[in-house]
């Protein structure tokens, strides 16, 4: 696999979605908002006084993981454009036809999807953590975040979670000749994920490192699948003769 064949394919997306407001506005707006409203629901409303600290902490890690799901929601706007945007483009019997392997394009067009999605996450993760610090640090007399749970969530939950979703909506893509229809397909890999921040919601004492630990497993063990599911299901002669 020559990975610079892999970077050439990811580069020619990237231009084409600077070129789509609705991806950049999805880049930019969700991570802002979700990083602003779900503390400033907690901290605004309640004195962070009237809570006792380990209480806070809980609460807002458990807060913390929504970025396990921004960071799967994202590749859904990017990733299901991933083939179907080379079809509305007109492009993509000509990218089909390089001489890149099925595994250079494959890794290109996972690239494309996956280093806008985590960088967005990572910049909604920063203003979280600056924000929730800004609120309490006058009160508490320390910095609330970042902690070991935000630790885990940054460095392992959330980008296994990016991939699982650039693989899955890779796979989409490469089925159907809908965008719309790939992002509605593509969505359902949030499904699974919207467990934790409920279960965090509603308890959250249950979301703590170990357990944070365990998802990544199961998240390292689901994308590991997924790459072999997908090099097995993805036909190139088979979009090439089919897509009219």
């Amino acid at each position: 696999m020559k990975l610079w064949k892999s970077w050439t394919v990811a580069m020619k997306d990237f231009s084409v979605f600077k070129r789509k407001k609705y991806i950049i506005y999805s880049l930019v707006a969700t991570p802002l908002i979700l990083s602003l409203l779900l503390p400033g629901s907690i901290l605004l409303t309640v004195p962070t006084g009237q809570i006792p600290s380990s209480l806070l902490t809980s609460l807002i890690s458990s807060e913390f993981s929504i970025f396990i799901i921004l960071a799967a929601i994202l590749p859904t706007v990017i990733a299901s454009y991933s083939f179907i945007g080379e079809k509305v483009e007109k492009s993509l019997e000509p990218l089909l036809a390089t001489p890149t392997t099925d595994g250079e394009l494959l890794l290109g067009k996972s690239l494309a999807a996956f280093l806008p999605s985590i960088s967005a996450t990572y910049v909604g993760a920063i203003i979280f953590i600056v924000f929730v610090d800004t609120l309490t640090y006058g009160q508490l007399g320390h910095l609330l975040l970042p902690d070991l749970n935000t630790a885990v969530i940054l460095v392992l939950a959330a980008p296994l979670a990016c991939i699982l979703s650039v693989e899955f909506n890779v796979i989409i893509s490469s089925r159907v000749n809908d965008v719309r229809t790939g992002q509605q397909l593509g969505g359902l890999v949030i499904l699974p994920l919207l467990a934790i921040f409920i279960i965090g919601e509603t308890n959250p004492l249950a979301i703590n490192a170990s357990h944070l630990l365990i998802i990544s497993g199961i998240l390292l063990a689901a994308d590991i699948a997924l790459s072999y599911l997908t090099r097995a299901t993805f036909q190139r002669e088979e979009i090439l003769t089919k897509w009219k």
